[in-house]
């Protein structure tokens, strides 16, 4: 199960960083796990293009990649309950939403600030992470 269902995000990225916050406050079951695009999970399971360029949230489930608009409907559907609805947007095609997720990608540095350092979970937190 570890290495299932890991959203993996730009650690330093102000945006990616309140999407985790989000998705731990939600993550009643633990059905996600969360790793850092810079940490050595990334490394072992994702292709280093993501790694490099930091443009992406990045999902693996079971052992199936997902990236941008994509994988950010996958990983909210994890939720349950009302999230399960967002499959709607699925009727959107790729480009529009791939699009839509490029623009605010573009600018999130600008939009929601960088951060020196990656990411530290709390303690609390900590059993949801992945190096």
């Amino acid at each position: 199960m570890r290495e299932n269902n890991i959203v993996f995000f730009d650690g330093v990225c102000g945006l990616c960083n309140s999407f985790i916050d989000f998705l731990i406050r939600r993550n009643g079951g633990g059905k996600l796990m969360f790793s850092p695009l810079q940490g050595a999970t990334a490394k072992r399971l994702i292709s280093s293009e993501y790694i490099e360029t930091m443009e992406t949230v990045v999902f693996v489930r079971r052992n199936k990649t997902y990236v941008k608009s994509t994988a950010v409907l996958k990983i909210l559907m994890q939720l349950g309950g009302p999230w399960r609805l967002l499959f709607i947007f699925f009727a959107v095609p790729v480009f529009v939403r791939n699009y839509l997720y490029k623009a605010i990608s573009n600018k999130r540095y600008d939009w929601f600030g960088k951060r020196e350092n990656c990411r530290l979970p709390s303690p609390e937190e900590r059993h949801w992470f992945l190096p």
